[in-house]
């Protein structure tokens, strides 16, 4: 079995290509390098077992036909992208270049050279744009729904931020080619992922960055951060093993799978705000946080826990890792990028 990682040295993607080359499968890796730390993941790899490597863009789809034409791949796991939203504000161009491009350049490879090959790709939860059908209820530390506390699939689409019109325009287009065309395509819409291997900055991956602005205040008890909005917003945290479970599940179980798209997260037990991500952190670390409120980012989200019911029914997955074990786990990780 032959499987094509995009975003391979990434965050999701060297995780799941771990796990790959571990269970002794042929990996194919594309990657360009422009997310810090994907060398050093590149590195990380190298020590688990032996890739091929093409250094790469997904916006060239020279670059992914080459790979299609040397190997037989028999799935894609299509991680690569732009993933903030901050960045989609920026340079829109980027973006859709990024995100619908080369989204649609791996569709089209697929379509022409690897027809009975799956394509899992990575969406958002912002396709959903700001819920605004979900009623909330603001308590001391989190905001919460005053009915179902879960987000299915049959939510309505709204593409806010050029971000969201981009993931939201590859998710329908992964779908489409699932209908037209019978590529076996099947999407994940993600809520927060967190854990090893992440390299969190101040607009993506916020529980590493929170757990490093934590590390830095244990050493630092004056040191101060800036937070977007009150610091009630809510995610439910999805584990990056139990990600790359999600993603061997949709290969596995693909006959169930094919043309559905999933909600895909930790859960309302694993839900979390920013503040009650605080709270842990000042008792498993002994201190006090200093966040400094800025305010909201548009069109951010007060609240999404997805329902992850359709995935267990369809393709038989639901997370397993609890939000303490895996808020553990990043802490290590940061610690140990600290100390290296």
């Amino acid at each position: 079995m032959a499987y094509l990682v995009t975003g391979g040295c990434g965050f999701v993607g060297s995780n799941l290509t771990a796990e790959l080359l571990r269970r002794g499968e042929q990996v194919v890796v594309l990657d360009n390098f422009t997310r810090p730390g994907t060398p050093i993941n590149y590195a990380w790899l190298q020590t688990i077992g032996r890739f091929d490597f093409f250094h790469g863009d997904v916006r060239n789809s020279q670059d992914v036909e080459t790979i299609f034409r040397a190997f037989p791949i028999d799935c894609v796991f299509h991680l690569a992208g732009q993933v903030a939203m901050t960045t989609s504000l920026e340079n829109p161009r980027r973006d859709f270049e990024v995100n619908v491009l080369g989204s649609i350049n791996v569709l089209e490879a697929v379509r022409l050279h690897a027809p009975d090959a799956t394509v899992v790709y990575a969406s958002s939860n912002k396709v959903y744009g700001e819920l605004e059908a979900c009623v909330l209820e603001e308590k001391p530390t989190r905001y919460e729904p005053a009915g179902k506390k879960d987000v299915d699939e049959r939510a309505r689409l709204e593409f806010y931020t050029p971000y969201g019109c981009s993931k939201g325009a590859a998710d329908q287009y992964m779908q489409e080619y699932a209908r037209n065309f019978k590529v076996k395509s099947v999407v994940f819409r993600h809520s927060t992922i967190y854990g090893g291997r992440q390299i969190s900055t101040f607009d993506q991956g916020w529980v590493g960055w929170f757990c490093q602005q934590a590390i830095e205040t244990k050493h630092n008890p004056s040191h101060s951060f800036t937070i977007n909005g009150d610091g009630k917003q809510v995610r439910d945290l999805l584990h990056v093993s139990d990600a790359v479970a999600c993603y061997l599940a949709a290969h596995e179980n693909r006959a169930q799978g094919i043309g559905n798209a999933f909600n895909i997260g930790g859960g309302y037990e694993n839900s979390m705000s920013l503040r009650e991500l605080f709270l842990h952190l000042e008792k498993e670390l002994g201190i006090k946080m200093n966040p400094r409120e800025l305010p909201w980012r548009a069109n951010d989200q007060k609240y999404f826990v997805a329902d992850n019911s359709k995935a267990l029914r369809l393709i038989g997955w639901s997370p397993k890792k609890a939000k303490a074990d895996g808020i553990a786990d990043s802490l290590a990780w940061e610690l140990q990028r600290r100390n290296a």
